[in-house]
């Protein structure tokens, strides 16, 4: 059965040919089988018809660097933070990731799976179509497994592609506060075996920075993880420059991802091993920082710069893509356009799903959204609203009239 989606008003996406974004208006589109099969003018009826009444049609965002799997929120760390805290201060009080950590081990598998849905939910409610979704709040097998095998459940649930990724090496529980290097021969010896053999992550990736994982530490986990089948992807130079960056270069990792702190040296060697850079301005925002990651550095310098929401219950609650493209452009130095490629086709890269989803052409996945917007900068203008009319899904409408 073919879909046609008629009377676009400007159909926005990245284009493969032209190695950019591209505006085209007066287009029609028709979805067979979950896949675009045709874009063009004038095009024939289908077995079904969306009017898209002159609306901006663009592709679904795929936001590349979240959290979703966790117990409860941790909304009176924002007002410690308030009150002139700092996260690291947090965490050593009791609060941060380890607060989660012991929330998620405690919680019922099925009701932490109800949570994880109602956050999947969100996402699709605002335009995004494909997470990429860490565990990292159980820090022990049997709970990093847990949160796996709820992101899996939770994927079979709701209408979004589910990238997991095993984040083991997010902090170190409790239980390892004195013995770092036990945890680390934990994550290489039993986890990262037990997690292959489950099959449900793809990626593995590390918090290196100052106080947590270090460059020796964070390599040894990354390598294993590669041995063993899971591709690298690392949490870098969010406090300091702490040589995450080459790190990255030198693992050949999908993606670096914070770099508010990253070096010159950093950026140099990310460009020449072609790892993309995953900006969250989200995060930024939400700490009450003024440090933001310098984008145009990382551009100019020849580095891909996807952005993504960091949504998780501590350091950033935002879930909303075209909240994350409007702080892009206002303190990252991006473009509309800029911000909205890394929000699609970047963000598609760093997962090594680019010929998958993150653009509109034929043979891509029909991941399609429609806005109650004319043109792509109503995305990022409209701040604190959701502008979604539609998201169609792999060829199927699972958000109509933003609900």
């Amino acid at each position: 059965m073919a879909l046609k989606i008629t009377d676009i008003g400007e159909l926005t996406t990245f284009n493969s040919d032209k190695n950019r974004i591209i505006r085209m208006t007066g287009m029609d589109m028709i979805i067979e089988e979950g896949r675009i099969s045709e874009i063009d003018e004038g095009l024939p009826d289908a077995d079904e018809k969306v009017d898209a009444s002159g609306r901006l049609v663009t592709p679904g965002f795929v936001d590349a660097h979240t959290h979703p799997v966790f117990a409860k929120a941790r909304a009176d760390e924002f007002g410690m933070r308030i009150s002139g805290k700092s996260y690291q201060e947090i965490a050593d009080q009791g609060g941060g990731i380890r607060a989660s950590v012991k929330a998620v081990r405690e919680m019922p598998e099925k009701q932490l799976l109800e949570l994880t849905k109602n956050h999947l939910e969100d996402f699709l409610s605002l335009g995004t179509t494909t997470v990429e979704a860490k565990s990292g709040y159980g820090l022990s097998t049997e709970s990093e497994l847990k949160s796996l095998m709820i992101l899996s459940k939770a994927a079979d649930s709701v209408a979004i592609n589910v990238v997991p990724t095993f984040l083991g090496a997010h902090d170190f529980p409790h239980e390892f506060a004195d013995n770092r290097r036990g945890y680390v021969d934990l994550i290489c010896d039993e986890m990262i075996p037990a997690v292959t053999k489950q099959g449900i992550a793809q990626f593995c990736d590390v918090f290196c920075e100052n106080g947590w994982f270090d460059v020796e530490s964070s390599r040894r986990i990354l390598e294993t993880g590669k041995e063993h089948g899971l591709k690298p992807r690392l949490h870098a130079d969010e406090f300091v420059a702490s040589g995450a960056a080459e790190l990255a270069a030198e693992v050949g990792a999908f993606s670096a991802d914070h770099l508010m702190h990253v070096s010159d040296e950093g950026i140099r060697k990310m460009a020449e091993a072609g790892v993309v850079a995953i900006l969250l301005p989200g995060t930024t925002f939400f700490l009450g920082k003024q440090t933001y990651a310098p984008a145009r550095k990382l551009m100019d310098a020849g580095v891909e710069v996807a952005v993504a929401t960091d949504f998780n219950p501590g350091s950033c609650s935002i879930q909303s893509m075209p909240f994350i493209m409007n702080l892009s452009c206002l303190y990252l130095g991006m473009s509309v356009e800029e911000s909205f490629m890394g929000a699609t086709h970047v963000a598609a890269k760093s997962l090594g799903w680019e010929n998958r989803v993150g653009s509109l052409e034929v043979g891509m996945e029909a991941d399609v959204v429609i806005w109650d917007v004319d043109r792509l900068e109503g995305i990022p203008y409209h701040v604190g609203g959701n502008k979604v009319h539609k998201v169609i899904k792999s060829g199927r409408t699972e958000v109509d009239g933003g609900k």
